[in-house]
């Protein structure tokens, strides 16, 4: 505590430069990481997942804006790691930092929730900040590279799809999976944590054998998501959809399993398909079963909270009633004796 207090009273400017520098380095070590799986398709070297673009659009969810200038940083170290870099280095720096800004933008305008809670926040993080967003990317990077000639007209497709789904996908996959960490708690121990416990059991089972076999059963992925993502949402949904992208990525860049006997175009279309399903079923079902667990919690708690007003309603009646009048008849019969008694009184008379 006495730390974060004597971090909190720097100056400014230090705390700006020190977190621009965690930014870049965070950045680099995931355009690292993206780098060292990468393939290659029709002579160019393209990359399925790229972590950065995801790493980026979370930063800039949790912390805004100051991350922007770590972010530019982050994507220059990149490049200057690939070797001397041209002229197109600057477009592409910028593409890559303006792409998750209009993402993060977008997601600020819609009103998106970090805790992915609701259906609309997995969408709006699917179509505006992956799909939509990281256009502008894409298109930056390709056309500085088209513009340099370093990137053949015939290529152009190809690669420009390849970079797309590529910045897509990280934004599917990693910033799903940030912004879970950021906000975990360890639950307390209950019987789930031994479902759990099995559930990892299979995924780092079943998966890597579904992967390698001869036979293609790819499809055999989507049960074992289907379940990671209805009893655990996001905290199983994204994690088994990351393991089982990269694991098929992988294989991939071996020859071997399912994506064995294809060409190099092939392999990319497949990969970038069964990555890009992964990655929007486990999204999608996480925020759709959080949701409705939500509006199960809220009906719950109105319920409950309607019960103990009518206990209370009904605690207070007895009291209130002890004090109320006799019914009428008992006016009516006393108003009855009086008139015999008076009747009788005549009589006598």
């Amino acid at each position: 505590m006495t730390a974060v207090v004597g971090i909190r009273a720097w100056p400014r400017p230090v705390l700006l430069a020190c977190a621009t520098l965690l930014v870049a380095g965070c950045y680099y070590a995931a355009g690292r990481l993206g780098l060292s799986q990468q393939l290659t398709a029709d002579g160019s070297v393209v990359t399925p997942i790229w972590p950065p673009t995801g790493l980026a659009v979370a930063c800039l969810l949790l912390f805004g804006p100051w991350c922007v200038p770590g972010i530019a940083l982050g994507a220059l170290l990149v490049i200057l790691s690939l070797g001397a870099p041209g002229p197109e280095a600057a477009g592409i720096v910028a593409g890559n930092t303006a792409g998750p800004v209009c993402a993060w933008l977008m997601l600020r305008a819609v009103g998106f929730r970090v805790s992915l809670s609701r259906l609309r926040d997995g969408l709006a993080l699917v179509f505006l900040g992956a799909l939509t967003a990281m256009l502008i990317s894409s298109w930056a990077g390709v056309g500085m590279l088209l513009l340099s000639d370093e990137l053949p007209t015939d290529h152009l497709g190809i690669v420009w799809l390849a970079w797309w789904v590529g910045d897509a996908m990280g934004v599917v996959l990693v910033t799903p999976l940030l912004l879970l960490l950021y906000r975990a708690r360890l639950p307390p121990p209950s019987v789930r944590w031994t479902e759990a416990v099995g559930l990892t059991v299979v995924v780092c089972v079943l998966i890597p054998l579904i992967m390698y076999s001869s036979v293609s059963v790819l499809f055999l992925t989507y049960p074992i998501l289907i379940w990671s993502a209805l009893r655990f949402q996001l905290a199983g949904g994204i994690p088994c959809a990351l393991f089982a992208s990269v694991l098929a990525t992988v294989v991939a860049r071996q020859e071997a399993g399912s994506f064995g006997k294809l060409t190099e175009i092939e392999t990319m279309m497949k990969l970038q398909a069964f990555n890009g399903t992964l990655g929007l079923t486990a999204l999608l079902l996480s925020a759709v079963i959080s949701e409705q667990l939500n509006t199960r919690r809220s009906v719950e708690r109105a319920c409950h909270e309607l019960v103990e007003a009518l206990q209370h309603l009904n605690a207070g009646g007895p009291g209130g009633g002890s004090g109320s009048p006799g019914p009428p008849g008992g006016d009516g019969g006393d108003s009855g004796g009086g008139g015999t008694a008076a009747g009788g009184g005549r009589q006598k008379s």
